[in-house]
């Protein structure tokens, strides 16, 4: 089978924006009286922003204490403080080995699509110079969360591919299950022992690891 498309998670994957996703939602928990810290914040990572909001919600044992207008405007808050920290991305700020991955799937023709929660995402990629990689960005609006498949069987569409013939590149552990649901070929950022069980197809440590003939050989793809 011939690759047809690369689906990529942005946040841990592309960049690093889960530090400016920590300190956003940190600062919001504090003013309503709830402490976060880092290890809490690695079960929010791929999950959008109102189911991270009820994890944090139920952390504090505050889940019955607002009402869904209340949460949406501790979601917008948590929001508007995130995009202020964005203003400190720079292309500097993209993982290494992205651009080169890049260069290669645009140089093949493959086409690539961000599938990711974070509804900054055009903004992201606009900081980081690399919007014009990409054939599509999915809109997370409306659609379920991960680990549902929808994102990632959503980005496939848009480029008229065949679920069986994509490569989705994830760090967490719901994109992951996310990838694996959709019946596609599911490629791992970060430790083993965390994304493995999973599901995940293969897992590099870090983003220099993906190059493109590397990924065709482990996913048994032309």
């Amino acid at each position: 089978m011939k690759l047809q498309a690369v689906l990529f998670d942005l946040d841990g994957v592309i960049t690093d924006t889960a530090k400016y996703h920590f300190i956003a939602w940190k600062q919001m928990a504090e003013r309503i009286g709830i402490e976060i810290d880092s290890e809490f914040n690695e079960s929010l990572k791929g999950i959008e922003r109102m189911q991270s909001l009820e994890r944090i919600l139920i952390h504090g044992h505050q889940e019955q204490k607002y009402s869904q207008a209340e949460k949406e405007r501790l979601a917008q808050e948590k929001n508007e403080e995130y995009v202020a920290l964005l203003a400190n991305l720079t292309p500097e700020d993209t993982y290494p080995g992205i651009n080169e991955l890049l260069q290669e799937l645009r140089e093949n023709n493959i086409p690539t699509v961000i599938a990711s929660a974070s509804k900054n995402a055009p903004l992201i990629l606009e900081a980081l110079q690399l919007k014009s990689y990409f054939h599509g960005i999915v809109d997370p609006g409306g659609i379920p969360g991960k680990p549902e498949p929808d994102i990632f069987l959503k980005a496939a569409e848009q480029v008229g591919a065949d679920p069986m013939c994509c490569i989705g590149i994830e760090d967490s552990q719901a994109g992951i299950e996310a990838i694996k649901a959709a019946g596609m070929y599911a490629v791992g950022i970060g430790e083993e022992n965390i994304l493995g069980p999973s599901g995940a197809d293969i897992v590099y440590p870090s983003t220099r690891e993906l190059a493109l003939q590397r990924l065709l050989v482990a996913a048994h793809l032309e």
